[in-house]
Order: structure tokens, then sequence, then C-alpha cells
């Protein structure tokens, strides 16, 4: 039996829009919230939409939001008895965990222990194959190169040479032959080591066009755990998800029940608590292997929500509360479907070049089947101080057509000015015959790239494009064509 634990107040850890969708969960329980920030986002939304801020100090924003002994010392500040990371900066980061619970206050997520067991793609992977999930023939890594190289290469080609303690696609690259092995190792590794303090790596069997299923999990941290799914996150660039889904699409049942059912097993043995996703590669001839397991809420978490009808964030709350899970496995129904588009600064058509600038015009679709998570202003700056994504566009729909065409109007509706982003490519890609029919592989945006090019635009049609634009921008109609205040009050007369 659990105890609750007195969580009144929250610490939210992380900033933009994945910090105001946690604020936003705490105020709808009653709880108060706490804003981290940096000096450079002292007005931004997340920190207006606090009922407290903190400010942090650093050399750069990113320091910032890194800094342990800061966060925990605003924890303490503040009053707040919980910390919520939310994901990137220091959410899988067991140090961090640690140094919560050594404070005396409750990490919203799961133990210090299993972050970093599970954390680390090489004990994770371990772990997996002790306790009978799939994992795909692998080596792991060794001080001799030449011995490294030998034992990867009698895997047979293609390989993926990934860092262990790696992510977002950093330190990983794909070997088709043994001339490329030792080269790729060596980058792989100071890759590794630059980004994540880590130089090791590991090289396992590359699975040609496989399709990447996630598996949402929640325990309670003495043995209970359930799966709310399973996720489709194969259209991605650069390693990197750009587009998911929920349920996937074109997934056999019994195959799902079955990736979902290995999920749950690899959570139990862990003895997971809190919210955390177990991730899969899927072969083209139905064998499916671990990928990683993500001790922590993912970007793509609403699509979950939607067909689930289940708050995560107030879940996690809750499990950390001591208040056990929201339900039990056989009271968890999907209705639906839902699509994801991560709106990112970046130059689809310049292979994903990372843009800044200022917003300088913002307009959101709106319906009761969108959910658009953000935390933009009109005139903030975009900078590379942080990562490129920007907001999520969330869809949901009766089916896949449903939630497809949803997807597509809600896009072809949302402006975001001041700045490029991959809104329009977001189209084009769900737009493709192959995305319609769930012909989904992660070499997608590759295998299509010169399908997903845009076509070319006459000049003089696009002038024609600028000039209704900027009539349909109400204030621009005000400025030119509306008599101006003083003049209208004085009737039909002229000088």
């Amino acid at each position: 039996m659990t105890t609750a634990n007195p969580i009144t107040k929250v610490l939210v850890a992380n900033r933009g829009e994945i910090a105001s969708r946690v604020i936003r969960a705490l105020r709808e329980m009653g709880l108060t919230s706490v804003a981290v920030h940096h000096s450079v986002e002292t007005n931004a939304r997340h920190v207006r939409e606090a009922d407290e801020a903190v400010e942090l100090t650093g050399e750069t924003p990113v320091a910032a939001h890194l800094d342990i002994e800061q966060i925990i010392a605003a924890a303490r500040k503040s009053g707040a008895e919980a910390i919520h990371p939310g994901y990137g900066f220091v959410s899988e980061n067991a140090d961090f965990a640690r140094a919560v619970e050594k404070a005396g206050l409750f990490f919203i997520g799961p133990a210090a222990d299993t972050i970093a067991l599970m954390g680390d793609k090489i004990s994770s992977r371990n772990f997996a194959r002790d306790h009978g999930v799939p994992v795909a023939p692998s080596v792991m890594p060794t001080d001799d190169l030449d011995s490294f190289a030998a034992e990867a290469a009698a895997i047979g080609f293609p390989l993926l040479i990934k860092a262990s303690a790696g992510g977002g696609g950093k330190g990983m690259s794909i070997v088709r032959g043994p001339d490329e092995l030792h080269e790729a190792a060596r980058r792989a590794s100071s890759e590794a080591q630059r980004y994540f303090g880590d130089g090791r790596v590991y090289a396992e069997l590359y699975i040609e066009r496989p399709r990447h299923i996630e598996v949402q999990v929640l325990g309670d941290g003495t043995g209970e755990v359930i799966h709310l799914f399973e996720r489709e996150c194969s259209i991605q660039r650069r390693f990197q998800k750009i587009i998911e889904e929920a349920p996937s699409s074109s997934l056999p049942k019994a195959l799902a029940a079955e990736i979902c059912d290995s999920a749950v097993q690899l959570a139990k043995a862990a003895n997971y608590r809190n919210a955390g996703t177990v991730e899969f590669i899927l072969a083209q001839d139905g064998r499916y292997f671990f990928l990683e397991m993500n001790t922590r809420l993912q970007v793509e978490h609403p699509v979950t929500e939607y067909i689930t009808g289940i708050d995560l964030v107030r879940a996690q709350i809750d499990v950390a509360a001591g208040r056990g899970l929201p339900c039990t496995q056989d009271q968890i129904t999907q209705s639906g479907h839902s699509i994801e588009c991560r709106i990112c600064a970046e130059n689809a058509d310049e292979d994903f070049r990372p843009e800044t600038g200022r917003i300088a015009f913002l307009s959101v679709p709106d319906a009761p089947w969108i959910r658009f998570e953000h935390a933009l202003d009109q005139g903030q700056k975009v900078t590379a101080d942080f990562d490129p994504m920007l907001a999520k566009l969330v869809v949901h729909g009766d089916d896949r057509e449903q939630a497809i065409n949803r997807a597509l109007a809600a896009l072809s509706e949302l402006a975001v000015l001041g700045v490029t982003t991959n809104i329009d490519y977001l189209s084009r890609v769900i737009a493709t015959p192959e995305f319609r029919v769930g012909d989904l592989h992660t070499a997608f945006v590759n295998e299509h790239a010169e399908a997903l090019k845009p076509d070319k635009l006459d000049p003089a049609d696009m002038d024609r494009v600028l000039i209704a634009a900027a009539l349909s921008f109400h204030e621009f109609r005000h400025l030119i064509f509306d008599v101006p205040e003083l003049q209208a009050t004085i009737g039909h007369w002229r000088n």
C-alpha cells in the first residue's frame, strides 16, 4: 500500500513548451508551480504562466538549466516539495535525481538507480537481454579498436555505431563495409565524448528500412506496471523524430500486443517508477529488437494522451505523490488516431539547417481536435541557444485517415512568420501516398527526398502570394485602408 506524499508546490526544471505543459497540469490539479529561467527569458511565456519564478545564472542559458546545485537551491528557496524535470536538460541525469532526493525533495520521475541502469545503452541492452527482451546482435566497446572492429565485422554489415550514453542521433553512424569501420568508430567516439562526456560506443546489426516503435509505460515503483499502447515514430531526419502517431499504423494487433508486453516485462524487471518509454526497432520480417528506454516524459506524449484519455503529466505527479497508477491495464482503451508534428526552426530544404530570427507573427489553428503545444510569443527571439523545436501541432481523428486530413488542414492554417520553419515540409511528408497508406520506415525522409522538395514558384506568383497574405493580415489592412481616427470623427469633410 502506498502512502501519499505532501506535494503542494512543484518546481519545473525546464523551459519552453514542456514547462508550459507541466505548469498547465499543476494548475488543473490545484498545485502551485515554480518556473526557472535564465535572464534572457525573464519574460518568457512559461515564466508568466507559473505562479512563481526563480532566475538561474550561467554563462549560457543551457549552462544555467544544467546547473544541478542552482536548481536544488531554487526549489528550496521557493518552498517546493517536488521537482518535475520535463525532458532534455537534466531529465535523465541520475546525479540530478540523487541530488533531489538527497535534498529531501520528491523527484517526479524514476529512481536514480533506474535512470543510471536504463540511461546507459550498454547496461540497458544487457539488462533487456537478461530478462528475455529481444536485442539485436551487437559488440560492446573495448579499448582495443582493432579487436572491436574485428568482432563488429563478424556480425556482418551494415552496422550501426552508437554512443553508449547518447541520444538525439549524436555519436551515431551507419557502416556498410569493413573499410569504413575504424573511422566511423573513431568519429562516433569523439562525438560522444564531446556531447555526453562519455566516449564509449558499441556496434549493432543495422536493420534496413526499419520502423521505430515505442511503448509508453507507467510504473508505481512497487512492481505494478501498465502500458498505454504503442506509438509510431518512424518519420525522422538525422535520427531525430519529426512526426509521431498513435497507435502505430499498419501494425498487426498480435504483434503490437507482443511488443507492448515486452515493454511491460522490461519495466517490471527494473521495478520502474513513473512514466517511461521503451523503444524498439521493427524489421520488415516482423522481428523486433530493444533499442533503448527513455526514463522521462517523451516529446510525443500528447498522441498517447489523445487516444487513451489519460493525462500523463498528472499521472506522473500522482505516482510521485504516492497515489499509485491512474488505472489498471484492462481499464485502458484506445479511441481514434492521433498525429503529432514537431514544428522546428529549420530549413528543411537546406539539409534541415537550424534557423534563427524573431517571431513577427503567430496564428494558431483552433478546433476541438487540435492541441498546439508551445510557449511562443509574437516578437520573441529564436536563437541558437536551445533546441530548434518551437512547438508541437497535435491532432486527433476518429481514424487515421481523418487524423491525416486534419493534420494537413491544421498545418495549412498554422502561420509562424519571422523565422524559417519546417511547416510546409511536414505537410509534404504527410501528403505523400506512402505516408497515407502507412508505408513508413526510418529512411522515409531520405528515400523520398526528391518527392519532398518544394515546387518551384514563379516570381510573379510569389508576388501575388505575398500580396494576398498581406491583405489577409488585419493589422496591415487597417493601416492601409482605414481612415485615421482623427479624420473619421470629422465625417466626410476633407481639407
